[in-house]
């Protein structure tokens, strides 16, 4: 018979594995009902991942063929689907091991909680380029079933990008045999006691990693030079990040000799409709991609300066970005194009009739939960804020029949006043039936314990 803890365990997984099924079905309903039509059809997705996924190695020119016979597209189609290999991640034009290694030579000379934030922001730097890396691998379809021994061997980005351009069918059943050959002996040596053949397998392991170096080396660094046209629109990125606002004539006049003779203002402003680059009357707005590769870091500190986490007295939740001007107005294009919902509010007339205002408003609970959730760990100035809508929203889906329930919201309503205007010197509490003495005694009773306990009780009761 299964112990407390078991059930205690079960009731757990029971609970996560529901409530990412629900989530999944939200998403899914979301995105069909927003294009009107069905996304996600699990015909086509089996084939794709079939096609994709196929348990024998093809080269690029197989790829394209089979992709075209199965999606009913053309070559050119197909090959921009399997084309998509992440740009390198670079910041200042620094690649990030060099720059995560001259960070820490920074932390060594701080102390107290300047050394803490260097730590921290060394931290964040090491989780954007790991998922960085692993969009890279995602990209080399061809080497998706081999994703497990290909995460033990050593390899940096430059490699992946070596692997990405191995288009023949001998390069790559190369790489796949070495990979196989190390996991084989992999696995055969785990639970083995250490002895002669334990030494051997291990021996093989060595070898298997060693040719996989030797494989990725014979693909020249050469090859991975780009062409004009790259470092074109390289230049017009760079250009565009470091100057907000900057037009076609201007970036032309800037570029170097080869790039401007090769090149014209109508030259960039075609380039610019291909690259997403925002364009207002004839400036160019973009948000750099070291910003976007943490969009939720770099969100939670726009809501931290210039945005607004708060609820109505219906108790209805409100999250918000604010910016004014046509750069504000391209910013919000950007924020919204890259957190993928919310609501635009755009050239709306400010109170004081001074330069337009742009917002971007989010108001279901999904949306507020998906983007709190997310943007949680990063703030600094709002965590309190978003931690009560996101009890509060909890509350509202599952326990509304809870006798603390309105009790709770009233006291989540003055939190959250608290929290907007504890800074406010003469702020009148007595208007909004505040006593500052009870914040301490609302802080404790958080619901957020009492909900976990329930769920898992219905849960383990489901599972039983």
């Amino acid at each position: 018979m299964p112990t407390a803890e078991q059930y205690d365990k079960i009731s757990e997984n029971a609970s996560r594995l529901a409530n990412l099924k629900r989530r999944a079905k939200q998403i899914k309903q979301t995105a069909n009902e927003e294009v009107g039509e069905e996304v996600f059809k699990p015909d086509e997705e089996k084939m794709l991942a079939k096609t994709l996924y196929s348990d024998f190695v093809m080269s690029e020119y197989d790829e394209i063929n089979t992709l075209c016979d199965v999606l009913k597209i053309n070559a050119s189609e197909a090959r921009k689907r399997l084309d998509k290999f992440p740009p390198e991640y670079t910041v200042e034009d620094k690649n990030i091991p060099d720059l995560i290694k001259q960070m820490r030579m920074s932390r060594r000379k701080l102390k107290g909680e300047h050394r803490e934030d260097m730590a921290k922001a060394i931290d964040t730097m090491i989780d954007a380029y790991s998922d960085h890396l692993f969009k890279c691998i995602d990209s080399i379809y061809w080497l998706a079933p081999y994703k497990e021994p290909l995460l033990k061997m050593r390899f940096n980005e430059k490699d992946l990008r070596k692997l990405h351009k191995m288009k023949s069918v001998e390069e790559r059943r190369e790489v796949v045999d070495a990979l196989c050959k190390y996991w084989e002996a992999e696995t055969e040596q785990n639970g083995m006691v250490y002895g002669k053949d334990y030494a051997t397998l291990a021996k093989e392991m060595k070898l298997a990693k060693k040719s996989f170096r030797e494989t990725i080396a014979k693909v020249s660094n050469q090859s991975l030079a780009k062409s004009k046209k790259e470092r074109q629109r390289d230049f017009i990125l760079k250009a565009v990040c470091e100057n907000h606002g900057i037009g076609a004539r201007l970036i032309h006049d800037m570029m170097p000799t080869d790039l401007h003779k090769a090149s014209s203002p109508r030259v960039i402003s075609q380039e610019i409709k291909k690259l997403g680059i925002v364009s207002v009357d004839g400036a160019f707005y973009k948000i750099p991609d070291e910003i976007k590769k943490n969009i939720w870091a770099y969100t939670a500190a726009f809501i931290d300066s210039d945005g607004y986490i708060t609820l109505d007295r219906k108790m209805n939740p409100r999250v918000g970005l604010v910016a004014t001007g046509e750069r504000g107005k391209a910013f919000m294009q950007e924020m919204h194009k890259s957190i993928g919902f919310g609501r635009m509010h755009l050239d709306q007339k400010s109170p004081q009739d001074t330069r337009l205002i742009n917002r971007l408003n989010f108001y279901s609970q999904d949306d507020v939960s998906n983007l709190l959730e997310k943007c949680l760990p990063h703030f600094r100035l709002k965590k309190g804020n978003a931690k009560l809508l996101l009890e509060l929203i909890r509350m509202k889906k599952s326990y509304k029949k809870e006798d603390w329930y309105k009790s709770r919201c009233d006291e989540i309503f003055k939190l959250m006043k608290w929290e907007n205007h504890k800074d406010h010197v003469g702020f009148d509490w007595a208007k909004e039936n505040i006593n500052l003495d009870d914040i301490q005694k609302y802080k404790d009773n958080c619901k957020m314990s009492v909900m976990d306990s329930l769920e898992q009780i219905g849960g383990m009761q489901n599972v039983v």
